[in-house]
């Protein structure tokens, strides 16, 4: 019996350290988004993105990581900008589209929407591998997931607002600044509420 217990505090104190793990990601990301000043919001994003692959790949079980390895290298090829962001681009894609493989269904779907952000946001052919339709189901993917979500109904609204479908992209963006306040992500969805504050506006 002791060694049965043994075996539950190692395997809850591995939970709590993976927890940890990924709210660290969450919020360093976050203060690189929407904190740092502009010129210094590449470094450190990269510097991000170098240990959250890190932490990635010392569990290859851990999709929530593998997740926000990917969010976060997205970000910093978007701070980056330029042909020197379509490795880290093609590196995120390749990384969301194997947390799909393992498990669709984590952090409620962040990976549809973090995939579906980036076909919309990239060239397409030939370039790189932006495509609309795609980007739209993989969006639509995400809301059937987590329906009342943030992001998931920013990154649509964003979107549709893109593609000029102005009266559905104020529906989505207006149901996305009601979403509730994650704990622990406070200063995201605080710089997130912004983001979708500034869509709004260009509806007017």
């Amino acid at each position: 019996m002791k060694l049965f217990y043994l075996l539950i505090l190692l395997l809850s104190t591995a939970t709590v350290y993976a927890q940890d793990d990924l709210a660290a990601i969450q919020k360093q990301w976050a203060i690189c988004e929407y904190q740092v000043p502009a010129k210094q919001q590449s470094d450190c994003l990269e510097k991000l993105s170098v240990n959250a692959d890190r932490i990635s790949s010392q569990d290859h079980t851990r999709v929530d990581i593998l997740i926000w390895s990917a969010i976060v290298k997205s970000s910093w090829a978007g701070s980056k900008g330029g042909l020197g962001a379509l490795g880290l681009v093609k590196d995120a894609k390749q990384k969301l589209e194997l947390a799909l493989r393992l498990n669709p269904e984590a952090l409620s779907g962040s990976a549809y929407t973090s995939l579906g952000a980036l076909y919309y946001q990239v060239p397409g052919w030939p370039i790189r591998f932006g495509d609309d339709k795609r980007a739209e189901q993989l969006l639509k993917q995400a809301l059937a997931i987590n329906p009342d979500g943030i992001d998931a109904n920013f990154f649509y609204g964003d979107f549709l607002l893109e593609q000029k479908r102005k009266d559905e992209a104020r529906r989505y963006l207006n149901k996305a600044l009601k979403a509730p306040v994650r704990p622990g992500r406070e200063l995201a969805d605080r710089g997130r509420r912004q983001e979708i504050e500034q869509r709004l506006l260009k509806l007017q």
